[in-house]
């Protein structure tokens, strides 16, 4: 369940967990710790006073001379800041302890001491921590030769009162850092939720077609390399946008061009009145209507195949000097037509793997390509060769060359290069590619002024040696 204010509360609350967690394990850490360090060195040095007590000043004590044991018992307080209790032990069943003699006999009631009592029991030393008239006390109680118990009884007073000191710093330390994190907490989740809300205003500009607003995000983490995938998919989906209206405008103008044309000389082959040569006029032009009309279907055709994975593709010998031969045959009649020269260049050798019907389809493709966008008079060179280890189709002219802007966009669906000479539904080289993609083979665009070459490479079949 999300929290309201959305993305931005879910992080500010998470960074003061964050922080508290830290902290209050921190305060776990280190409180219990410091205080049991600083009462254990309190005990410590009871323990060392007490060896000391017990191993030297008491035996020499008169313990007939009671006198001489409060003395000692005094003396002792004195040096070890501490109340000095010595204890006669009476049983053992029941197991009670009798006051020798006692520093400070107001310090409240020690008869029952249990630091005492189990070192009685134990002959043992023993220490710990007991409470006294609402004060705490670090105890350290010692066996005595004869059988009685030495008790050293300090206030930790002063200890503990250190520990509380960095309790209050660390809770105050604790409160200023979860408002500073709050703080800061509150503003980087504001951001992060200000780049986020961006995001999703752009996408939602892109589902609704809108393409124009570039999406921009100058952060060099996660977001920013979502920002940047958007844009790249806004970029993409731009151009396959401009492209398909393209196309519908290019089909449109290819469609009722041609139908324009059939709806009025079917109009004019119904007047009687025509003469034969005007009506086998009209008739050629009617069939080259129908053709144009047969090439954009058969385009479609064949991108609605490739598209849904129904296109098959044929591996067999296929010899490039023979398809060669043939697009540079079927095409003489449209170079005639517009004032070009056709050349062939066949090497015999040149064998390929491949579908020789997709192949004749990718030679007219490119070699009627550079007949329809090259200038009157340009010679378009059709060859079959063997390079690397490929068999290669190459359709090169000496025309002014593709400017650097469409050539990397060539190949793409439905584009055509504007301009004087720029013509088709922008299907050819498309196919074309994809073609040669299903027959393991590339086509590549070579393009500078004076030269430019579109090469079909397709893996090389071993051609037979001739006897």
């Amino acid at each position: 369940m999300s929290l309201p204010g959305g993305i931005r509360t879910t992080l500010a609350v998470a960074l003061l967990v964050i922080v508290g967690g830290a902290l209050g394990g921190a305060y776990l850490m280190v409180v219990p710790s410091l205080e049991r360090r600083l009462v254990d060195a309190r005990l410590d040095e009871l323990d060392r006073d007490g060896d000391a007590f017990s191993s030297n000043g008491y035996l020499r004590i008169d313990q007939s001379n009671p006198y001489a044991l409060d003395s000692a018992v005094e003396l002792a307080s004195l040096l070890y800041r501490a109340r000095v209790i010595v204890y006669q032990v009476l049983g053992p069943t029941p197991l009670t302890l009798s006051t020798l003699s006692d520093s400070a006999p107001a310090g409240g009631p020690v008869a029952k001491d249990p630091v005492a009592l189990e070192t009685a029991r134990t002959s043992g030393i023993s220490r710990g921590r007991v409470e006294r008239q609402g004060r705490r006390f670090g105890q350290v109680a010692y066996p005595l030769l004869d059988g009685n118990v030495l008790l050293l009884s300090a206030p930790i007073e002063d200890q503990l009162a250190t520990v509380r000191v960095v309790k209050r710093r660390l809770l105050y330390a604790t409160g200023v850092a979860l408002l500073i994190a709050g703080i800061l907490g509150t503003a980087a989740a504001t951001v992060h939720a200000r780049r986020i809300r961006r995001l999703e205003r752009a996408a939602n500009r892109i589902a609704e077609g809108e393409f124009d607003e570039p999406v921009v995000d100058l952060g060099d983490d996660e977001l920013g390399e979502l920002a940047a995938a958007f844009e790249r998919m806004r970029s993409q989906l731009s151009q396959l946008d401009t492209a398909r209206k393209e196309f519908v405008a290019n089909a449109s103008h290819e469609l009722r061009t041609p139908l324009f044309s059939l709806a009025g000389f079917l109009e004019l082959m119904a007047d009687e009145d025509l003469d034969e040569e005007t009506r086998t006029g009209f008739l050629v032009t009617t069939r080259e209507q129908v053709e144009r009309l047969t090439k954009l279907a058969s385009d479609l055709l064949d991108l609605s195949r490739i598209d849904a994975g129904r296109l098959r593709v044929e591996r067999e010998e296929v010899v490039l000097a023979d398809v060669a031969r043939i697009v540079v045959e079927e095409l003489s009649p449209l170079a005639e037509s517009t004032g070009h020269r056709l050349a062939l260049d066949a090497d015999p050798a040149a064998w390929a793997v491949a579908d020789e019907e997709r192949v004749l389809q990718i030679g007219r493709a490119l070699a009627g390509n550079a007949l329809m966008h090259t200038p009157t008079g340009t010679e378009v060179r059709i060859s079959a060769t063997v390079a690397n280890g490929r068999a290669e189709l190459t359709v090169a002219d000496d025309g002014p060359g593709v400017p650097q802007e469409h050539a990397e966009r060539i190949f793409d669906r439905f584009y055509r290069v504007e301009g004087p000479q720029a013509s088709g539904s922008g299907l050819g080289l498309a196919i074309a590619r994809e073609l040669a993609t299903r027959m393991d083979g590339t086509v590549e665009l070579v393009s500078r002024p004076g030269a430019t070459q579109f090469v079909l490479s397709l893996p090389r079949a071993t051609a037979p040696v001739s006897t």
